[in-house]
């Protein structure tokens, strides 16, 4: 079935902003509540968030074979449930809705007082229901720098790193849509000049810049998905700060991995960009050397050309841009981290979340961690205000934004920003 909806020459009656990443070509999946309070699944194209529950009632999707309340629920869960050929057939069909030339919804008045809304003027929820959530740590140059640091700078990647993609099992309940601040946590840290650990609230919280993918019910316990057939129970993607207390993770760590120190919060943005919007930003990934095992191994291009970025804003202050990198530089594609995260027969379920692990990039300015940006505190990076940053202080803002574009069309996720707050003390 093709991807009508990609078309690069299509316009739409609603209007968009030049440098929106949000035009007709990208048609998102999300979850808002309208000034009415009434929970609703809805798009966005432009500056307008559209109501898809009250589409369905309408009667827009007729000849789509869908549920009675599909789009009138509060998670995207049934609809990802439905798989790749229903999220076609609908993406395609509001593609048409709303075309430039398509009058059917353009000229009805009526229709349109309860089919869309200013974006300014609905309230965004996380997406979905996640079950479960795994973090995958699939940055060479991430990887390799932390090793520097931790351990020993010659032999920084651990033997298993460039052999699968290591990742693991995070906790859904912290995850948090756009816009949700986040306390600082308390923990047990070891100082450098101590003999036995204290409690206190961590000094050292850092962001973690990552995209992360959205599936589909996908296998049985105990079958696996091969890396040729992954992507069609990727539904889509979000960007994700996967906050980190690093001197909690320092101490926590060994031997069993992250645990407070990652678990805290996990911030998301809110809308969902399908598979087929990326399509046209298909690249290839790094070399693999070694190669990797059968199951592992794949032709063509199955990485992303998606440009991120970080900024940090101070209470009441200027923005400062602190790092920009690029989803290509991963190691491990997509594919093949769902493909490994299968292959011992462990259920993939719709609506579980596969984080990147952060993505660095070969130059200094494209590190996504203050971890790597200050080189663990070493080196503070200088702040518009005049101010300096080791890591992040309460009352900052921490923004990331991701976008892909070529010669006709841009496509881009929006943001995901969370407000640090002093921690909550301890009952």
């Amino acid at each position: 079935m093709p991807i009508t909806a990609n078309d690069p020459n299509r316009t739409s009656w609603l209007s968009v902003p030049e440098n929106c990443d949000f035009p007709i070509q990208n048609i998102p999946f999300g979850v808002f509540i309208t000034k009415e309070d009434v929970v609703t699944i809805g798009t966005r194209i432009g500056d307008y968030a559209i109501d898809m529950g009250a589409l369905q009632q309408l009667g827009y999707f007729e000849g789509i074979e869908l549920t009675d309340d599909m789009f009138m629920q509060d998670t995207l869960n049934d609809f990802i449930s439905d798989g790749k050929k229903t999220w076609r057939l609908v993406r395609n069909r509001l593609a048409d809705i709303f075309d430039a030339n398509n009058s059917e919804l353009r000229d009805n008045a009526s229709h349109k007082e309860v089919v869309i809304f200013n974006i300014a003027d609905v309230e965004m929820q996380l997406p979905v229901q996640i079950g479960d959530y795994t973090d995958f740590y699939s940055s060479k140059e991430h990887a390799t720098n932390v090793g520097k640091m931790f351990r020993d700078p010659e032999n920084a990647l651990l033997p298993n790193w460039l052999h699968i993609p290591v990742g693991y099992h995070g906790r859904s309940s912290t995850i948090v849509p756009s816009g949700i601040p986040v306390h600082r946590p308390m923990g047990q840290t070891m100082p450098a000049d101590a003999t036995a650990p204290v409690f206190g609230p961590s000094r050292l919280v850092d962001f973690e810049l990552e995209t992360a993918f959205i599936t589909t019910d996908a296998n049985l316990m105990g079958e696996n998905i091969p890396v040729g057939e992954a992507e069609d129970y990727i539904f889509g993607m979000v960007l994700l700060n996967d906050w980190s207390a690093r001197d909690i993770q320092k101490w926590e760590y060994v031997p069993l991995g992250p645990f407070l120190a990652k678990n805290f919060a996990s911030s998301i943005s809110p809308w969902i960009v399908t598979m087929d919007a990326l399509e046209p930003f298909r690249c290839a990934s790094p070399k693999q050397e070694p190669t990797p095992l059968p199951y592992l191994q794949q032709t063509g291009d199955h990485a992303f050309d998606i440009n991120l970025e970080v900024s940090i804003t101070p209470e009441n202050n200027q923005e400062t841009l602190v790092s920009k990198s690029n989803l290509k530089y991963m190691y491990w594609t997509m594919s093949q981290q769902l493909a490994h995260h299968t292959i011992n027969g462990c259920r993939i379920n719709s609506g579980d979340m596969m984080g990147s692990g952060t993505i660095s990039g070969p130059t200094e300015d494209s590190f996504g961690s203050m971890l790597e940006l200050t080189w663990g505190g070493k080196n503070p990076i200088q702040m518009k205000d005049g101010s300096e940053r080791k890591f992040i202080n309460d009352g900052d803002t921490v923004t990331m934004k991701g976008y892909c574009t070529n010669d006709e069309v841009r496509i881009g996720f929006g943001e995901v920003s969370s407000k640090l707050l002093p921690p909550i003390p301890t009952k």
